[in-house]
C-alpha cells in the first residue's frame, strides 16, 4: 500500500476547502442607488461586513447597503463564475434578474429551479 502526502500551506488548504463549500452570488443596492455584485460562502457575514465598511472599497463609501438578490450554488466556484458573468451585465439586466426574470435565471443556471 502506498500513501501520498500532499504538502499544502494552511492558506492553500483553506482556499481549496472554501471552493468546495456551497457558494452564493449576491447583488447589493448601495445608498447612492448603484449596484454591487459579489460572491461568498457566508452571505449573512459578508453583508454585515459590507455595512461595517470592511468588505469592499466600493461599498465603504456608499453605506448602508441593502441585499436585493442572492442565489446559492453547490460550490463556491460556480458562484464565482456567475458573479463574473453578472458583473459584465448592464444595470438594467441586473435589475431584471432581481425582479425575478425567469429567462435570465435559466441563462445563469441552465434550469428554471
Amino acid at each position: 500500500m502506498y500513501y501520498v502526502t500532499l504538502s499544502l500551506s494552511k492558506g492553500d488548504l483553506s482556499k481549496k476547502l472554501r471552493h468546495m463549500k456551497p457558494g452564493c452570488v449576491y447583488i447589493l443596492r448601495c445608498s447612492d442607488g448603484s449596484l454591487y455584485t459579489g460572491a461568498t460562502v457566508d452571505l449573512e457575514q459578508r453583508v454585515t461586513k459590507h455595512n461595517d465598511g470592511t468588505a469592499s472599497r466600493y461599498t465603504r463609501s456608499r453605506l448602508p447597503v441593502e441585499l436585493i438578490y442572492s442565489q446559492t450554488f453547490q460550490n463556491y466556484n460556480d458562484a464565482l463564475k456567475t458573479e463574473r458573468q453578472i458583473k459584465k451585465w448592464p444595470r438594467e439586466k441586473k435589475l431584471l434578474l432581481v425582479s425575478g426574470d425567469k429567462k435570465l435565471k435559466v441563462e445563469l443556471t441552465g434550469s428554471e429551479k
